[in-house]
């Protein structure tokens, strides 16, 4: 390798910076790093947008549904006619209505290489930290989270998790122009999706109707800009 092609490092993570890569990068174990996608070679021109809303991060179990409908607060008494409606046994309902774009949340520290050469240069990155990342909610979710996921699968036809883990040693290589920075962060892109939450009762009215924003785990990977 030329040492007059390397750029100025200026990261805490394991980064080469070269015009020219000799081979292809490998974990510590010398085993072969996956690869990244296309769209993970991305280069914006900005930082990684924050979820638009203020959010909740949802716990590590799953979050339960009403066990029993006679504590739901506000909740209207049966009809005792013997031809009243029946929507036993009153359960917590999510419908999915239109789903947005992608979030990007970072696991461990956001890396950023300065080439000082008057050529592009090969910036590569590797992560030396392991995450996780959860669903982020506003609003009222009613029932649990894993009935959140299966609703939005089914409408949508995406997969999403309830959690996903970033984890080390996964590398990516992209082109720094000279005199620039390029800035990487590694994490979890995570999924918009708008829906409304209720309760529906034994006699099939329902509670008032709630609207959720959820950010839920899509994949894991790469967010690059420069600046």
């Amino acid at each position: 390798m030329n040492p007059r092609l390397c750029a100025t490092v200026v990261s805490s993570t394991t980064i080469l910076l070269c015009a020219a890569l000799t081979g292809p990068a490998l974990a510590a174990d010398e085993t072969p790093i996956p690869s990244t996608s296309v769209v993970d070679s991305i280069v914006n021109t900005a930082p990684p947008e924050e979820p638009e809303e203020e959010v909740t991060e949802i716990p590590d179990g799953p979050v339960d549904e009403p066990a029993d409908d006679p504590t739901y607060p506000g909740k209207p008494e049966p009809e005792n006619s013997p031809d009243a409606v029946d929507c036993s046994p009153a359960h917590a309902v999510y419908v999915p209505t239109s789903q947005g774009k992608q979030f990007h949340q970072g696991v461990g520290p956001t890396n950023a290489n300065y080439n000082a050469t008057s050529r592009t240069a090969r910036s590569t990155f590797t992560s030396e930290v392991t995450g996780e990342v959860g669903v982020s909610v506003s609003g009222d979710l009613e029932t649990s989270v894993n009935t959140m996921l299966v609703k939005i699968k089914a409408k949508f036809n995406v997969t999403v998790s309830a959690k996903l883990t970033a984890k080390l040693g996964n590398s990516i290589s992209v082109d720094t122009p000279s005199h620039k920075t390029t800035h990487a962060r590694y994490g979890v892109w995570r999924l918009k999706h708008m829906g409304k939450s209720y309760m529906l009762h034994q006699n099939c009215t329902t509670s008032p109707v709630h609207k959720v924003v959820s950010y839920s785990p899509y994949r894991v990977g790469w967010y690059l800009w420069e600046g």
